[in-house]
């Protein structure tokens, strides 16, 4: 039997590489000479990096230092695959870098991101793929596109600074000094989530929580992302505020779409397209997949929706194992995935399935492949 194990990475627990090793180690409890690839996956976030230097040894590894999300020099990666660009924006402006005391979106800044795109282009790269996700930051990308040359003033002619808190004070956009190489560059966000940059459902009330925004910080910088728009529109002519995906990573995607002419994609698509995951898959017999919670929002481009879409082609069957089952989970089964299996084998609290995490994905495996061996027996019989 062929086996691919392509994952998600399980968030706060396992990055996608480890989630691998665990699903492989499960299934060859069961099936030991099972013919097995792994292809650790990510859609935009963590790990974005790493998927493209685990599936293509021709990528080559830059390392560099750039400021951090609270202004710190932090070591980050950049990937060269021929002439192509390939930036994670968690590398510098992510939101593992940081303590939890130290997460704080009025602050917290993309500048590294800029800085490291500005590296790629001294490379004379022809295309820049940017996987955001997994930020620090709600500033709207303006932190890395002062570093690409634009400039954000306030009323009193002076620069704006750093953070979310700032964008309240934007009361002009100045792009002259962009760095003009970009508009020679095909430039793709690679994104994981559909969320308008404003309001309700926006970057600011459904971000700002996990990176350490109280109530009334969101509602400030709900506020100042409301006022960047405004100004954006102004200025540019491009209505972003509720452009699909705009509110993901802090809302990095609208400011380069507008002001640097980058293209928002679907993160799982960019990643199929660039390691040829369409021809891995119709070469297996059953491919499996996951990540840490799949609910009725998994539908909405995550990996395991774009895997199984591309298994359904080929009538492929897919088996996704999950660290928990939210709302909705069952319109999965719609769209291609044939089996949900959470690893929770037992009543456990939530941090102790994330401390058991390797674990607990290694016997889901096994569980999961011990059911399929029952139904080839039964298969054999009739």
């Amino acid at each position: 039997m062929k086996i691919l194990i392509a994952p998600n990475s399980f968030k706060g627990s396992c990055n996608s590489k480890d989630v691998a090793i665990a699903m492989e180690k499960g299934i060859l409890n069961v099936l030991p000479h099972a013919g097995i690839e792994k292809i650790p996956l990510s859609d935009g976030g963590d790990g974005f990096l790493d998927t493209f230097k685990f599936a293509n040894t021709r990528i080559k590894i830059y390392r560099t230092k750039v400021l951090g999300p609270v202004g710190k020099k932090v070591d980050a990666c950049y990937g060269i695959l021929d002439d192509t660009a390939i930036i994670e924006m968690a590398q510098a402006s992510g939101l593992r870098l940081l303590e939890p005391w130290e997460r704080n979106p009025f602050f917290t800044t993309t500048y590294g991101t800029g800085q490291l795109i500005k590296l790629a282009l001294d490379r004379d790269v022809k295309k820049i793929i940017l996987g955001i996700g997994g930020s620090a930051t709600i500033d709207a990308g303006v932190g890395c596109l002062q570093a690409l040359g634009v400039k954000f003033i306030k009323k009193n002619g002076k620069d704006i600074g750093y953070g979310g808190v700032e964008l309240i004070k934007i009361s002009r956009i100045d792009p002259a000094g962009i760095d003009l190489r970009l508009k020679h560059t095909e430039f793709i966000i690679a994104c994981d989530v559909k969320n308008p940059l404003t309001g309700r459902k926006g970057a600011a009330y459904i971000y700002g929580p996990q990176k350490g925004a109280t109530p009334r910080m969101v509602k400030i910088l709900d506020k100042g992302l409301c006022n960047y728009a405004k100004i954006i529109k102004r200025d540019t002519g491009r209505d972003i505020e509720n452009i699909p995906c705009a509110g993901a990573a802090g809302g990095i995607g609208a400011g380069l779409v507008a002001i640097a002419g980058a293209k928002l994609r679907t993160g799982v698509k960019v990643v199929a397209e660039l390691i040829g995951l369409n021809e891995k898959i119709k070469k297996v017999d059953l491919v499996i997949t996951g990540e840490g919670e799949i609910d009725g929002q998994t539908v909405y481009g995550k990996v395991p929706i774009g895997i199984a879409k591309i298994a359904r082609k080929y009538n492929i069957p897919v088996v996704a194992i999950c660290g928990s089952l939210g709302e909705g989970y069952e319109l999965v089964y719609k769209y291609g995935i044939d089996v949900v299996m959470s690893i929770i084998d037992s009543p456990m609290e939530s941090t102790c399935a994330m401390e058991k995490a390797n674990f607990l994905i290694e016997k889901a495996a096994e569980r999961a492949f011990r059911i399929l061996l029952v139904g080839l027996n039964m298969r054999q019989r009739t």
